[in-house]
């Protein structure tokens, strides 16, 4: 079946993997700095036992790195992505700066930008 929404990158993921990714979040705190553009650099390195999805961020952000460019390498939705860097800037793994110049703002370009990423 087709149609608007369908096999759409990122929508099709299972509901009970997105789940245990995020310990059951589907929102990161209301307070938290990261938006699409946001630049995200690791400042420390994968540990063992960690989870697989933060091992990948951190080694995806050894220099600076879009919040919208990790979620198309991860293939998981933007608010996944948030909850996981949350958590990573909590452990003081990651930092978070936004790019000095303006950043595109309609969301039809960001979502064909994503979309773009993913057919990479």
């Amino acid at each position: 079946m087709s149609g608007p929404g369908r096999n759409r990158p990122g929508r099709d993921d299972a509901p009970d993997r997105l789940y245990t990714i995020t310990q059951g979040r589907s929102r990161s705190a209301p307070d938290n700095p990261f938006d699409l553009v946001t630049l995200v650099v690791a400042e420390s390195e994968p540990t063992a036992g960690m989870q697989s999805e933060h091992v990948a961020i951190l080694k995806l952000a050894q220099s600076p790195t879009s919040v919208v460019e990790i979620a198309a390498e991860l293939r998981l939705p933007v608010s996944i992505t948030k909850v996981l860097l949350s958590d990573l800037l909590a452990a003081g793994r990651v930092s978070a700066r936004h790019p000095r110049r303006p950043a595109i703002t309609d969301p039809d370009i960001l979502e064909q930008v994503l979309v773009g990423l993913r057919n990479l």
